[in-house]
């Protein structure tokens, strides 16, 4: 005998709607196909659980079906009285009655008094059945989609969480596979795209790849300060390619959201001093961006004050680029590329012998550029 919708959700018939709703929900997981490696025999129970919920989930349809099962068990219950019920004249000796004769009270109709009515077709489905089982779709669709956009974000979590361990034992092509497959799983997700951008550009010196996920990660961003870093790091990679404009103008919007960003300044002045030869504008920069990182306690940055120094020297103004290299000397008395610079100082300014003096310096400290000044410049 087949169950009916009550026996199919495992619910007495006197159940609450929320027990109905409950039963559903806890057999839709259960018998789902999908956890059963699409087994026919769950498909069809699972639809055969959804049916139920749509018939009981829906006040009145199941009114409709309480009424159909009463109607049904009174049928039933009179069917098996009268088979046990026997009339005392059903047999007679032995031998069954006869079946009596059918009572009219007219002769039958003549073939001139009929006449045929069509019979009217009924649809199948209404439009109210139609919006239910559409709604019952809806339903579904919505319930999958939520399922998985739920576990998609579960397995990004937990490979993005695997990767920072790596992360933080320097365990670079780990971490880097972990955050591709947290991204493979959720594919906005910043965090896993910053962290996959820095192994990128600092460690595997693929720019272009870090510049991608740098720009997947802004779109992402709505935070000033978490802006500008990805700026920062961006304009980084941008310089390493060669897109000097690009890297001015993300330096410049990370300053305008964060303008204590001191590597922001020194890296827009690198650019303005050797790709747009703006000497002046240069100098602004790593000047803001050297005293930044002195009033944070940073250590001397002799890359930066050397390169300012340059700066002042296109701009002839010998005395300050003679300050900055002899700044750079007293933190690395055996830098021979200062010594060729204040060489190249001393020439400007007409000091022959100094400027020997210099480039005999660079050459003993190894600075083979230097040479061949000595040699066309000293006796």
């Amino acid at each position: 005998m087949s169950q009916n919708h009550y026996q199919t959700l495992g619910i007495p018939a006197t159940a609450s709607a929320q027990d109905v709703k409950q039963a559903y929900k806890r057999l839709a997981v259960a018998l789902h196909p999908d956890k059963h490696g699409g087994s026919t025999l769950y498909e069809e129970r699972f639809k055969a659980v959804a049916i139920a919920y749509g018939v009981l989930g829906d006040p009145n349809r199941r009114a409709a079906y309480d009424h159909q099962l009463r109607v049904a068990a009174q049928r039933a219950a009179e069917a098996l009285r009268q088979q046990q019920y026997q009339s005392s004249t059903q047999h007679l000796y032995g031998v069954p009655m006869p079946p009596p004769a059918p009572l009219r009270t007219r002769r039958p109709a003549g073939a001139s008094e009929r006449h045929y009515r069509p019979i009217v077709r009924q649809r199948r489905f209404t439009r109210r059945d139609y919006l239910l089982a559409f709604g019952l779709l809806a339903g579904l669709l919505v319930f999958f989609l939520t399922v998985k956009l739920t576990m998609d974000h579960v397995t990004a979590v937990s490979n993005y969480e695997d990767g920072m361990q790596a992360y933080g034992q320097q365990k670079w092509e780990t971490a880097h596979a972990y955050f591709s497959q947290a991204l493979h799983f959720k594919p906005t997700y910043r965090e896993a795209l910053r962290r996959r951008a820095e192994i990128d550009q600092l460690i595997n010196h693929n720019y272009k790849a870090a510049q991608e996920d740098y720009m997947a990660a802004l779109a992402g961003t709505e935070q000033a300060a978490d802006r500008a870093r990805l700026l920062y790091r961006l304009g980084q990679c941008q310089i390493s390619l060669g897109e000097a404009d690009a890297a001015e103008q993300s330096l410049t919007v990370a300053l305008a959201l964060d303008s204590t960003q001191s590597g922001a300044w020194l890296a827009r002045g690198e650019v303005r001093l050797f790709e747009q030869q703006s000497f002046a504008r240069a100098i602004e920069d790593l000047s803001v961006g050297l005293r930044q990182r002195m009033a944070q306690g940073k250590p001397l940055s002799v890359k930066y004050i050397t390169y300012r120094g340059l700066a002042y020297y296109k701009l002839q103004d010998l005395q300050q680029a003679r300050l900055d290299y002899r700044q750079v000397l007293e933190a690395n008395p055996r830098n021979g590329q200062v010594h060729f610079l204040l060489g190249r100082v001393a020439q400007q300014e007409g000091n022959a012998l100094a400027a020997c003096e210099f480039f005999t310096r660079a050459v003993r400290l190894g600075y083979v550029y230097a040479d061949e000044a000595r040699r066309q410049n000293c006796p």
